[in-house]
């Protein structure tokens, strides 16, 4: 329906800014394996590595203060303020903080991405029902065995399920980071080599690309959310 509606409204149109979809499609298949994909890898090698960086960050912040009451209220304000603030605005100070590079652009991607999941995995871990973490203690398990097999499995559920709402706004916040004073990567591709010379064609095939970049990340997310609820869901059965 998607593409019966583009066409028509492409003939409809009749002018160069909007290609039909064999056109773009043509052009996606003739660049795909050639310099849009060089373009894709970029993009895709950031995005996946702010992913994991983020990952890697929140998780144990998120379930430390999840675990200690006393913590989480000395950050709690820190959070409260800083979590509603677009992130992107941030992107002035980190390119003069950090350099016009790679690492920049993923670590504005990242700290997106932190902030949701530390919520998430905060709230998560601070709702535990209390019975089933004295259950774990009376068996002698200390503060490191809680977090490996209470706290941890108990929000991992949530920790893919904040990665799969924030995919759109990662991948959109790349885009913009990408536009400029870059030479590679999906951004730069779509306005400064396709969209400011005309090449209207290759532009909404960048488009595309990108599109694709999001619902892969979301298609893979998704998958590893239902595989671990199905897991912790056999296990319940399993204990029961």
């Amino acid at each position: 329906m998607l593409l019966v509606g583009w066409e028509v409204l492409a003939l409809a149109l009749n002018q160069p800014i909007l290609p039909t979809p064999v056109q773009v499609l043509k052009a996606f298949f003739e660049s795909i394996f050639g310099h849009l994909g060089l373009h894709l890898l970029a993009s895709s090698a950031r995005v996946v590595a702010a992913i994991l960086a983020a990952v890697a960050t929140a998780v144990p912040a998120g379930l430390g203060l999840g675990q200690l009451p006393a913590l989480n209220r000395i950050f709690s304000p820190l959070i409260a303020v800083i979590y509603p603030i677009p992130k992107i605005v941030f992107l002035p100070v980190i390119y003069v903080m950090m350099g016009i590079t790679d690492f920049s652009k993923v670590f504005l991607i990242a700290i997106i991405i932190f902030f949701q999941i530390l919520v998430v995995v905060r709230d998560e871990a601070a709702n535990l029902h209390p019975e089933l973490i004295l259950s774990v203690r009376s068996l002698g398990a200390g503060r490191l065995a809680l977090f490996r097999y209470v706290y941890l499995p108990a929000s991992l559920p949530a920790v893919l399920t904040a990665l799969r709402v924030s995919v759109g706004t990662a991948v959109a916040v790349l885009f913009i980071a990408e536009q400029s004073l870059t030479t590679w990567g999906l951004g730069y591709y779509i306005v400064v080599e396709t969209y400011q010379v005309l090449r209207y064609e290759e532009m909404y095939a960048g488009i595309v690309a990108m599109s694709l970049l999001g619902l892969v990340l979301y298609l893979i997310i998704h998958a590893l959310e239902a595989k671990v609820t199905r897991h912790l869901d056999q296990g319940v059965e399993g204990m029961g």
